[in-house]
C-alpha cells in the first residue's frame, strides 16, 4: 500500500469507536473513551513486521568460524501473529536449523527474521515458508529447516471452540530435505524440546 493511501489516525480511531458502537457498547462511556488510541497503539505493535526487512536482518554475517559445518539450531522461538482471516491471534513457538556454508549469522537475528514475518497478518503456512526461504537465499547454506507450532485463536476462542489444538508446519530445504539422517537430527531435536515443554 502507498503512504498516500494509508489510513491516518484519527480515521483508524474512528472505524475502532464504529466497531464499539456496532458491537452495541457506547464509546463515549468513560471506560471506552480512550480505547480507539489504545486499539491503534496495539495495532502498530501486531503489524511492526510491515516496518521490518527480514532480508536485511540477515545480511551481517560471522566468517571466522574455524571451519564450523554442522548444524545450528535456534530452538523454541516464541511468536506472536495474527490471522489474517479473522484478524485473531497466532501464539507459537518456531524452530530454525541451517547448516553453514563458511558463514554464520548472529542467532539473534534468526529470532528477529522470525519475528518480522510475524508480525504482520499471516496464515502459518505461509510464514514458515518465507522464513525459510529468506534464510536459504540471504545465507545460502547447505540447507534450512523450519517447524512452526502455534494455537490459532480463530479456532480455539470462535468457530469450531477447540482449545488446546495447535498446528505445526514445516519447510525442509537443502541438505535437511535430500537427506533423511540430517532431517531426523533435527526433528528429534524439536521433539526434545517440546518434551521439556
Amino acid at each position: 500500500m502507498s503512504s498516500d493511501k494509508k489510513p491516518t489516525r484519527a480515521e483508524v480511531e474512528a472505524a475502532v469507536r464504529t466497531i464499539l458502537r456496532w458491537s452495541g457498547d457506547d464509546p463515549t462511556r468513560d471506560g471506552l473513551l480512550e480505547t480507539p488510541a489504545r486499539v491503534v497503539r496495539a495495532y502498530e505493535e501486531y503489524f511492526r513486521g510491515y516496518n521490518d526487512d527480514p532480508k536485511a536482518i540477515l545480511q551481517k554475517t560471522f566468517e571466522e568460524i574455524e571451519g564450523y559445518d554442522e548444524m545450528i539450531v535456534l530452538r523454541g522461538i516464541r511468536f506472536e501473529s495474527h490471522c489474517e482471516h479473522h484478524m485473531a491471534p497466532i501464539i507459537g513457538r518456531a524452530w530454525v536449523a541451517y547448516i553453514p556454508r563458511g558463514r554464520v549469522v548472529g542467532i539473534s537475528k534468526l529470532a528477529r527474521a522470525v519475528d518480522a514475518f510475524a508480525k504482520r497478518l499471516q496464515i502459518q503456512e505461509k510464514m514458515t515458508a518465507q522464513i525459510a526461504n529468506t534464510i536459504q537465499e540471504v545465507l545460502d547454506p547447505e540447507g534450512v529447516a523450519v517447524v512452526l507450532k502455534a494455537e490459532h485463536h480463530c479456532m480455539t476462542t470462535r468457530g469450531a471452540h477447540k482449545p488446546g489444538t495447535d498446528m505445526v508446519t514445516s519447510r525442509m530445504l537443502g541438505v535437511f530435505r535430500d537427506n533423511p539422517i540430517t532431517r531426523q537430527e533435527f526433528l528429534a531435536l524439536v521433539t526434545e524440546d517440546q518434551r521439556h515443554d
